[in-house]
């Protein structure tokens, strides 16, 4: 029976775990086993200066990972705006022709005369409300007879002769209007220019 008492004060060392320790013993002992104040401070600032090192370069990548998004952020807006701008301006392509058959009902002034008053001032309503909307969206038409040629926004199509020399170089007819869309030419006007052989 006194064989199967346990001893209390019996450590089982091969089950019971070294208590936790840091990785860095700070305290240095010299041959006498007293501290050295002067390696255990030496290893402070050695461990300090390390950890500050660290600190710099996490913030340097933290500073780095922020510039990035907002470099990355700033570019997927900028895109957003520019497919939005690329897909307006090839709505507003598709609707030129509209505008053209508009005005070339408009051109022929003996036959634009002859409809209903009342049809012809709605038909004329209802383009004024459209070309307000293109406006509003920075489309702009050009291209009107006395202007100065000029080759970034006009096509010739042919070189009149004319006997006035004020319209030598100016368009004195406009086969197709021409339209911008803000700084953009959507297509160049195709006009008759205007050409006086004493110039």
């Amino acid at each position: 029976m006194k064989k199967d008492k346990i001893d209390e004060n019996v450590i089982d060392t091969e089950h019971t775990e070294a208590p936790e320790t840091d990785d860095v013993t700070f305290e240095e002992t010299n041959e006498e086993g007293e501290v050295d104040v002067k390696t255990t401070i030496k290893k402070l600032r050695e461990k300090l200066k390390k950890a500050e090192e660290e600190k710099k370069e996490y913030l340097d990548l933290s500073q780095r990972l922020r510039a990035d998004y907002m470099n990355f952020k700033k570019e997927i807006d900028e895109n957003r705006v520019s497919d939005r701008k690329f897909s307006t301006k090839r709505f507003i392509e598709s609707l030129l022709p509209v505008l053209d058959a508009y005005d070339m009902a408009r051109g022929n002034q003996e036959a634009w005369e002859k409809v209903d008053q009342n049809w012809r001032i709605g038909i004329e309503y209802i383009f004024g409300q459209f070309r307000k909307v293109l406006e509003d969206e920075g489309v702009v038409q050009f291209g009107k007879v006395g202007d100065e040629f000029d080759p970034k926004l006009h096509e010739s199509v042919e070189m009149v002769n004319v006997t006035n020399e004020s319209e030598n170089g100016r368009i004195v007819r406009v086969m197709q209007s021409g339209y911008k869309m803000y700084d953009t030419i959507l297509r160049p006007a195709r006009v008759h220019v205007g050409h006086n052989e004493n110039n």
